[in-house]
């Protein structure tokens, strides 16, 4: 009777000990991939509206790694991502036109504004972005540049370019660059009521804008737009290209349209799709 007692226990310990593998797939750790994104899709709290949605549909979770569109890009060159959201377009083409990304798809814009003190010391108020720098520049007023080759870095570039500024020429100390994100930018922006360039998105998710106002919106030159681009599995064949184009395909259908366009603060709507408005 001991004999078949501890028989019975020992087949008993072993299914236990066995259940898990038996089990398989129900205790497999779901599948991961990696997004090389802008810091204003993540301070903006875009992705905390759109990853869980986009995880429950596909049982895909998502890693995000929140740089500036540069750094983003340089991720995805070493193969460090499997999927790159950004917004500078003349670099996401040329990612693609070096064999590191498969396809550019254009996913969403919002715009850009141009913030400052409220008093606006400058005169830099109005509908013309070029304008506005040039008196920003022509009286030193302070400026926060984010100065980290982030999307929204390069179209300040080419704002004071297109304004006829050579910025290394007229630059002092009244121009601040921080190498840092939107969120900090606009935090040193704030504490020195200076001007700064801002994505529309962490714009109205940032609240500790002191005496800062936009002054500067509306001219067709802030349009911002966001491209999404997985990586070349043929230059890195550790990418995990059937789940990173599985994002992507969720991105640009209804699902993920639907998805951003849903994504408000306070009523306003703070990312476009791209295919609700036929822009690429």
């Amino acid at each position: 009777m001991d004999i078949l007692r501890r028989s019975l226990l020992s087949l008993g310990l072993a299914a236990l000990l066995a259940g898990p593998g038996l089990a398989g797939p129900a205790w497999a750790e779901p599948q991961t991939i990696t997004v090389a994104s802008t810091t204003s899709t993540e301070q903006s709290g875009l992705f905390k509206h759109l990853l869980p949605r986009f995880t429950e549909k596909t049982g895909i979770g998502v890693k995000v790694v929140a740089l500036g569109t540069g750094q983003a890009l340089d991720v995805g060159r070493r193969g460090d991502a499997d999927v790159v959201f950004v917004h500078d377009r003349a670099a996401e083409e040329k990612f693609v036109a070096e064999g590191f990304g498969t396809k550019r798809h254009a996913v969403m814009y919002n715009d850009f504004v141009v913030a400052g003190p409220k008093a606006d010391p400058a005169g830099a108020r109005g509908g013309d972005v070029t304008a506005s720098f040039a008196r920003i520049a022509a009286v030193k007023a302070p400026f926060v540049s984010r100065g980290d080759r982030s999307g929204t870095h390069a179209a300040e570039l080419r704002y004071w370019k297109e304004a006829g500024l050579d910025l290394g020429a007229v630059r002092g100390e009244w121009y601040k660059d921080v190498g840092q994100g939107m969120g900090p930018a606009l935090n040193t922006a704030s504490a020195a009521n200076a001007y700064i360039l801002a994505d529309r998105g962490t714009w109205l998710s940032f609240r500790n804008r002191g005496d800062l106002a936009i002054l500067v919106q509306g001219d067709k030159r802030l349009f911002n737009q966001y491209g999404v681009l997985l990586v070349n599995p043929e230059k890195h064949p550790q990418v995990k290209a059937k789940e990173g184009q599985a994002f992507v395909d969720w991105l640009i259908a209804p699902d993920g349209q639907r998805a951003i366009a849903d994504y408000k603060i306070e009523g306003e709507q703070l990312f476009f799709p791209t295919a609700e408005a036929g822009k690429s």
